[in-house]
């Protein structure tokens, strides 16, 4: 394996950030701020360098390469493989509705026996990203490692894109599967959110809309929470995320965020699944601490050739200026032979600490990595 990654500004144009180069690259991967893929020269710059490449990526709120966060700029890993293969497949038209059945699709669409991974991205305010795991979970073998996230928009939550080798589109959704026993791919997924206040139940919900936690509305105890602040939502709820999981079921937890609010209907809308009986309780981050949880999510996912990070909007908007401070830790873990490219985005996908099923998260930090080992290669050619 072969990574070459570069980062685009429109005052700079391409700066190469790695002596490999990879011109025969099956795989291109770029994470961009809203609006800069709609020139359609950057694409035919990555099209015209690496023209046997499927090129996939989306918009971020903010990019990640080695040790830097950046905004308003694109990050691009060229990834050339010499005993894995590469197929993608996309979804068009996904909705909260259509979720699942658009990751059943995409799951069907590139199950294989060989199948080793399968990296997605999906738009980050009309997918819900439970429904849209769960389906591509019921497609593709227990073994295959599922990681990926949502595309972002900063913080405005409005208009979010993915591409598959055309310019990136709203409402699409779209699937990288890598192939064969060469392939060694890690994953971790840590939050570092700390519990506050009272344990409450989910008493009702509809999908991945909360109306009622113990009976009352949702939307009036955040704002009580909240308070000043109540007036920035949902932008202000990234601060503030929920812990949920079954009763007495703590591998079952996961950490969800608000992404919109009907206002009439006093529905708090999540990226993934409110399950109704399911326990709640509000979150807050300290900044040593979400440090940490990405520290802890680099070791669980262990070095490679080629790592992706797919943290929270949320956690770079409570950050702030000190937001480098969790990618440098990640690097720190992983070491500078690999190569690191990310974003910032409106939910990660990833397999549960814990339970080790692929899930949707909210508010983590969450790590991919790859490599090609020569190693297992060998001792697959002499029948080990």
């Amino acid at each position: 394996m072969r990574v070459e990654h570069a980062v685009w500004t429109a005052e700079h144009g391409w700066t190469q950030r790695s002596e490999a180069r990879a011109a025969a690259a099956s795989w291109v991967l770029y994470f961009a701020a809203p609006g800069l893929m709609d020139d359609p020269a950057r694409l035919a710059e990555l099209r015209a360098r690496y023209p046997s490449a499927r090129i996939t990526g989306c918009t971020t709120g903010g990019e990640i390469v080695d040790d830097e966060t950046l905004d308003q700029s694109i990050v691009v890993a060229a990834v050339e493989l010499e005993r894995t293969r590469v197929r993608a497949s996309e979804e068009l038209e996904v909705s909260l509705e259509s979720s699942f059945v658009a990751g059943q699709r995409l799951g069907t669409s590139l199950a294989a026996e060989d199948l080793q991974a399968l990296f997605v991205l999906s738009d980050g305010t009309r997918t819900n990203g439970s429904d849209l795991v769960r389906g591509l979970r019921s497609a593709i073998a227990p073994t295959v490692v599922l990681t990926g996230g949502l595309a972002g928009d900063g913080p405005r939550f409005g208009m979010t894109q993915v591409g598959l080798d055309s310019a990136p589109t709203s409402a699409r959704a779209v699937a990288v599967g890598l192939y064969g026993r060469h392939l060694r791919v890690g994953h971790g997924s840590v939050g570092g959110w700390r519990r506050f206040g009272p344990e409450r139940l989910i008493t009702r919900a509809e999908g991945n809309i909360l109306y009622e936690l113990d009976g009352k509305s949702a939307l009036d105890l955040y704002k009580q929470y909240l308070g000043e602040e109540a007036a920035g939502l949902p932008g202000t709820a990234l601060l503030y995320p929920l812990a949920i999981r079954r009763k007495d079921s703590p591998a079952t937890e996961l950490v969800r965020t608000i992404v919109d609010v009907d206002h009439v209907s006093k529905g708090l809308v999540f990226a993934g699944d409110m399950p109704e009986g399911s326990v709640a309780q509000l979150m807050r981050g300290m900044f040593d601490e979400l440090v940490t949880g990405a520290s802890e999510a680099a070791a669980s996912a262990g070095t490679g050739q080629l790592a992706i990070l797919v943290s929270c909007i949320g956690r770079k908007l409570l950050m702030g200026q000190r937001i480098s401070d969790e990618v440098e830790a990640v690097g720190d873990v992983l070491g500078p032979a690999c190569a690191r490219i990310g974003y910032y985005s409106y939910g990660e996908i990833s397999p549960h600490q814990v339970s080790g099923v692929a899930d949707l998260h909210n508010q983590t930090m969450t790590i991919t990595t790859f490599a090609e080992d020569p190693r297992t290669a060998e001792a697959t050619e002499r029948g080990a």
